[in-house]
């Protein structure tokens, strides 16, 4: 080698300066350096879990929002159909009550026309008798008992009328 221009003695030496730049290198440089991309990749990694944390987090937010939207909806629907139903009811029984009420005007109206029919047949057989007792008193020619001869007229008018019955 010693043709070359090569001296073993500097050989050697370059190799053990080679050696130990590479050791130094590797404790210095390498160690740090790999640590901080470990460190890196590490930080990556757990960013990426993070997020599909963040997205299934998010995805089941969204159902859980989406089946809220639908029972509410379901709520909502039974709501109205209730409202509905209670409104129907109500149309009924206001219809019912008016029915009644009508019913019951009928009720008094004709309890109202009896009672006034009977007031007024009253007034006319009291008439009667007091037209019958006149004309008696004219026909006889002297004063009759006016209130014997109204009992038994009236006592007549009302067989006459329990007959007609």
């Amino acid at each position: 080698m010693g043709e070359l221009g090569i001296s073993w003695q500097g050989l050697l030496g370059q190799i053990i300066n080679f050696v130990l730049l590479l050791v130094l290198l590797y404790f210095i440089g390498y160690k740090p350096i790999r640590k901080m991309l470990d460190e890196r990749s590490t930080r990556i990694k757990e960013g990426i879990d993070q997020a599909e944390l963040a997205k299934e987090v998010a995805a089941r937010a969204e159902e859980e929002v989406q089946r809220r939207l639908d029972e509410a909806r379901k709520d909502g629907q039974l709501v109205l159909a209730q409202a509905s139903e209670m409104g129907e009811r109500l149309k009924a029984e206001a219809r019912e009550e008016a029915r009644r009420e009508a019913e019951a005007l009928i009720v008094r109206a004709r309890a109202e026309i009896g009672m006034e029919r009977d007031e007024a047949i009253d007034r006319l057989r009291q008439e009667f008798a007091d037209l019958a007792i006149l004309a008696a008193e004219k026909v006889i020619k002297e004063t009759l008992d006016k209130e014997r001869h109204r009992r038994l007229i009236q006592e007549v008018l009302e067989e006459s009328s329990t007959l007609r019955k």
